[in-house]
């Protein structure tokens, strides 16, 4: 008998506002728990932001499992029923804000980026992951804003080719890439 197959695992990217969030979520809203893996760092200064990540927490099922700061590649190492990380960026700015590479040379994350693709290509439960898409604009005018755009880029081509599925939320609807 074969053995059954592995849960997809998925890659939902958009851009600001898009809705990948939500459309994430709903992808897992018949899993009996969900771990839910938040890259985002609070700062208490930033009132903006806090509000929108308390419009997160206030949106998912009291169910799930909320597991904030945390590395994810780690995190994946222990598997769950269904994991959603969101987001990737958030996640790659506190890697390059570790590794105080924003003057450094291209590539300093990749050690970061290694692991993460890595733990995606070996975890084998359900797996929903939120990444912003760049590059649809003008050139950043600034270096750390060129340097988030290249490094999220290829993160994001690498995440893309270890995911099962794919999908583009443009303007709230997506598109199935994968």
């Amino acid at each position: 008998m074969p053995a059954p197959a592995r849960p997809p695992r998925t890659l939902v990217l958009g851009g600001a506002r898009s809705g990948k969030s939500a459309f994430a979520e709903n992808l897992l809203t018949d899993a009996p728990t969900v771990r839910y893996l938040a890259t985002a760092i609070l700062d208490p200064a930033d009132h903006d932001f806090a509000d929108r990540i308390a419009g997160h927490r206030n949106r998912r099922p009291a169910h799930w499992t909320t597991v904030e700061n945390t590395e994810p590649a780690t995190v994946l190492a222990t598997e769950a029923p269904a994991t959603l990380l969101d987001d990737i960026g958030t996640w790659l700015t506190a890697c390059l804000d570790a590794r105080n590479a924003w003057d450094a040379p291209r590539g300093t994350v990749v050690p970061d980026c290694d692991a993460l693709v890595e733990a995606v290509e070996t975890y084998r439960e359900r797996l929903v992951i939120v990444s912003p898409e760049v590059g649809m604009g003008v050139i950043p005018a600034t270096r750390s804003g060129r340097l988030f755009r290249d490094e999220i880029g290829t993160l994001n081509q690498r995440l893309a080719r270890a995911c099962d599925e794919a999908y583009l939320i443009v303007a709230g609807l997506p598109v199935r890439l994968k």
